[in-house]
């Protein structure tokens, strides 16, 4: 397995192909959390299980206010043929050309297969790892992580925003 970005890493940029003629940037996602799912290939048998899964949770996910992107070298329009036949509604981005440039900026990359490794990543709306994980490659990794660190991400901002208003007050307090 590849030593996959950490959790405190800026996660890298990217523009992908989501269909054979639209793109999609990372930071047109700027403001909310972001899963990224990088897999080895469309078709195969773990791969269309952990891409099921994604979507049938995909309520939680959203409740959070989270993005769920799926990455793998395939190209858009195998994406968009896999996409349809197992009902998926996030967007599939093609890491076709140049092959797995983005999940080598990931360390999500294996060099022995050219496919990606089966890595997870959660990315705070600030464009900060939160939580990365990389599953042997044969194994369904699930969403627990991903859930928890989601959990996570909505504990920090609520203390944060709690925080403010109480300094907020404390200052309105002694200006008056």
């Amino acid at each position: 397995m590849a030593p996959v970005l950490e959790a405190g890493t800026r996660a890298p940029n990217f523009r992908l192909r989501v269909t054979p003629d639209q793109t999609l940037a990372l930071e047109d996602l700027a403001g909310r959390p972001v899963i990224i799912a990088f897999y080895p290939a469309d078709w195969s048998p773990v791969c269309g299980d952990q891409m099921t899964l994604y979507n049938e949770i995909l309520p939680e996910f959203h409740r959070f206010g989270a993005e769920l992107l799926g990455i793998s070298v395939d190209s858009a329009w195998c994406h968009r043929a896999f996409a349809h036949h197992r009902h998926l509604h996030f967007p599939l981005l093609a890491d076709f050309e140049p092959k797995g440039d983005v999940a080598r900026s990931y360390g999500a990359y294996r060099f022995s297969e050219g496919v990606c490794e089966r890595a997870l990543f959660v990315v705070d709306a600030d464009g900060v790892i939160a939580w990365s994980y990389c599953s042997p490659i044969a194994v369904n990794p699930g969403a627990d992580g991903i859930l928890e660190a989601l959990e996570r991400i909505s504990a920090e901002e609520t203390e944060g925003a709690e925080g403010k208003d109480r300094d907020h007050a404390a200052r309105a307090r002694h200006a008056g």
